[in-house]
């Protein structure tokens, strides 16, 4: 196929902006990160643009049946069209022929589903590899004097409570120091990885950490919500477990410090914490050990 494209390069963005026109009909496959933000770089540059998933909802990895409805509407208010629950059964031509018998005419095909990180040398070499390559919380492989750090890994999730893949840039920055630390003689660990995004699409934020947990696992949930915004909390055992911010996501940070560091909601506002990211929710002696004396 001739204008088949991904999107994981810079080289890759370069060959789609030179492939386009105004007259383009983009197909994308994809609705997660990397897909939504192909749309969004292609918003206004097209004649038209329908993203395509097998979930029944877009950023399904992130959202939940009450987020994910409201961006896909505000993306579609931006002209972006979406068909879910739904994928291709093959190509003839310039059409897409999709399982569930609908017919989508495009120009240009982006397959935008992401990777996975190659961890082939660990397993040649007998080192345990699951989804990653499996390390404990100083990097250390299951093999003598090697560490793995980064997308390839599988470590400890603090708010799941168990072992995950976490392919986020801030965890493999933290990670590789870690290992650093420790190949270098040092003694350093890392064990409170959870999994946390922020992104914005054409001006609407979404912010996203932990798990999301439900009252069918002893949990509690928290929502705010009107027409364009939407602030969701997850609670179990006294702790914040997870939360979804769209829109509205200003000092989302402070929740995502709750979740890693553990800290009880009975010593902190939760109620004024749901309306308002603020450290005045802390007690002073909190604030004291965070910023010294300046509270």
């Amino acid at each position: 196929m001739k204008n088949h494209f991904s999107f994981i390069t810079l080289e890759d963005a370069f060959a789609l902006e030179k492939a386009i026109s105004p007259d383009s009909r983009v197909l994308i496959i994809g609705a997660g990160l990397i897909g939504l933000k192909c749309a969004e770089g292609l918003h206004d540059r097209v004649k038209s643009i329908m993203v395509c998933d097998l979930a029944d909802k877009i950023l399904s990895s992130i959202l939940d049946q009450d987020t994910a409805p409201m961006v896909q509407k505000f993306l579609e208010m931006h002209g972006i069209d979406f068909c879910l629950s739904d994928s291709v059964v093959r190509f003839d031509g310039d059409k897409a022929i999709m399982k569930s018998g609908k017919v989508i005419d495009f120009d240009i095909l982006v397959t935008a589903v992401g990777v996975r990180a190659n961890t082939a040398l660990i397993a040649e070499i007998g080192g345990t590899v699951n989804r990653g390559i499996v390390v404990n919380s100083e990097m250390r492989t299951s093999l003598d004097n090697v560490y793995a750090a980064g997308d390839c890994t599988e470590g400890f999730d603090l708010s799941f409570g168990d072992n995950r893949v976490l392919a986020l840039l801030p965890n493999a920055y933290i990670q590789g120091f870690t290992a650093g630390i420790n190949m270098a003689g040092g003694t350093k660990s890392f064990d409170n990885a959870i999994p946390m995004n922020s992104i914005g699409i054409l001006g609407l934020h979404v912010m996203t950490a932990g798990s999301y947990t439900s009252e069918k696992d002893g949990g509690t949930v928290y929502m705010q919500k009107d027409d364009t915004s939407c602030k969701k909390f997850f609670v179990r055992d006294g702790l914040l477990k997870g939360y979804i911010l769209v829109d509205k996501v200003e000092r989302g940070g402070i929740y995502t410090s709750l979740i890693r560091e553990q800290t009880p909601l009975e010593t902190v506002d939760f109620d004024l914490l749901k309306e308002n990211a603020s450290f005045m929710a802390f007690s002073s002696e909190s604030r004291r050990k965070k910023f010294g004396d300046v509270v």
